[in-house]
């Protein structure tokens, strides 16, 4: 029988969440417009939306907040956080910005332009709208069974050679202003890369001059993934490995509200000069100072000390295998789910939890509302609707993958939560032939997701 580590850490200061009825929470999500992001945060028990900014923060990041720099430019907070970046994950340059997205808009604003293409392993949303707001056109170049939620790889986040290749040879390499590899891959369920891929990777984008940018968000799941699946890294720390990651990249977008344990928060990494000194002038439009980029002092300082802690090995390997407890007593009871399950959450198979249902009908979104009905845990829909439009035709892009994504923010909640999030997940399960479709009834132009509006078909 599998065993799972015991919590790394002592509760200390506890929340006080509201339990509503289930009459209660179906008013709730009507009022919603059947979007769990539309829901209140009071309204949720259990709120698996994201891993993203809802961390816990431990006794010394908390401690760190009270020695914050709020200087206009030169924080010590500042010099603080870019000497971290720096140690821990190798480039020459950091630019601080106030979470990933701002990273994203600027590296989009100086490096895409009108017919240029940029390959990644999967899109991401605000990655491939600030792209494409700057003209590229995003080419998936991840591995096919990355597609497949049945398929169960160690490293199913890989970047496809051949696709890859096939893409210099149609447009030439003059027009990929760079390749965005993801570690992990968040909409294919937090899968990893390999560092042999990366390695693989290096390689063929060194032959055309064309430059590599992680999106290092969950950089720590990735790199305890290597650790024990792959060959050769058991022995290896965790700053060991994330080193080498790194080594393979050129630059990097971060958001410091996944991995770096802090609610707000994030950065550009390059050790391109030039894409340094215009990403300094930039940030002064779009997010602060580059001693600041967007983030109080204080939170540079959590965000310095948040991304050391997230390296030591008995907090990831319980971040990690808490996510793999809820997804294996989903599997146990017949539940279909994304394998292997990933590192930040567990990813209901939609199309097979609800086959009644066509693409068109929304089950993604439909098994979200219904989940929280069911359960009070609030989830996050990963399907046609998160995916958006094709900005040419206005044709709904339909990805293969239509899921449900249950995300565990990091030090927050407990084994017993897991159960109660699994309970809820099956007995919906056995009920699921009764469960209609939505269509929507407001529908906004881009990233469309947080604020549409739908209703019962």
């Amino acid at each position: 029988m599998k065993t799972y580590p015991a919590e790394p850490y002592r509760i200390k200061v506890v929340e006080m969440p509201n339990m509503l009825t289930r009459e209660e929470r179906v008013e709730a999500i009507k009022a919603a417009g059947y979007n769990t992001f539309q829901l209140k945060s009071d309204d949720c028990y259990i709120d698996l939306l994201t891993d993203s900014g809802t961390n816990a923060m431990s006794d010394r990041q908390w401690a760190g907040l009270m020695i914050g720099d709020e200087a206009y430019a030169g924080s010590r907070n500042w010099l603080h956080l870019e000497a971290t970046v720096k140690e821990y994950y190798g480039f020459k340059h950091v630019v601080p910005t106030h979470q990933g997205r701002g990273a994203e808009n600027i590296l989009s604003t100086l490096l895409c332009k009108p017919g240029t293409y940029v390959p990644g392993n999967m899109y991401f949303t605000t990655t491939r709208y600030h792209q494409e707001a700057n003209g590229a056109t995003f080419r998936d170049v991840i591995i096919d069974e990355a597609h497949d939620p049945s398929i169960d790889l160690p490293f199913k986040g890989n970047i496809d050679l051949n696709k890859l290749q096939a893409l210099i040879d149609e447009v030439g390499a003059e027009k990929i202003p760079y390749v965005c590899l993801a570690v992990t891959v968040n909409l294919a369920g937090g899968q990893p890369v390999s560092m042999q891929n990366m390695r693989e990777v290096k390689s063929l984008c060194a032959k055309y001059n064309i430059p590599i940018y992680s999106d290092c968000t969950r950089c720590v799941e990735n790199a305890y993934f290597i650790k024990t699946r792959e060959e050769g890294y058991a022995n290896k720390t965790i700053k060991e490995i994330l080193l080498e990651m790194f080594s393979y990249a050129d630059g990097a977008t971060m958001s410091g509200k996944k991995d770096g344990l802090v609610n707000i928060g994030g950065f550009l990494a390059t050790n391109d000069d030039d894409v340094f000194t215009r990403a300094r002038e930039l940030v002064v439009v779009f997010e602060g100072m580059p001693s600041y980029g967007g983030m109080a002092g204080r939170d540079m300082e959590a965000f310095a000390i948040g991304i050391k802690e997230a390296t030591r090995f008995e907090y990831i390997q319980h971040r990690v295998e808490q996510v793999a407890y809820l997804g294996d007593k989903l599997e146990a009871a017949g539940v279909p789910i994304v394998r292997p399950v990933g590192g930040h959450g567990v990813f209901l198979d939609a199309r097979a939890f609800l086959p009644h249902l066509t693409q068109e009908q929304l089950p993604a979104q439909t098994l979200a509302a219904h989940l929280y009905i069911e359960s009070g845990v609030r989830s996050m829909e990963r399907g046609m609707v998160s995916a958006g439009r094709n900005k040419e035709t206005g044709e709904n892009h339909k990805p293969k993958l239509e899921t449900v994504r249950l995300t565990i923010p990091r030090r927050v909640y407990t084994y017993a939560h897991m159960d109660v999030t699994a309970d809820g997940i099956i007995n919906l399960f056995k009920n699921r032939d009764k469960i209609p479709g939505l269509k929507f009834v407001y529908e906004p132009p881009m990233l469309r997701f947080f604020n549409a509006r739908f209703e019962v078909c």
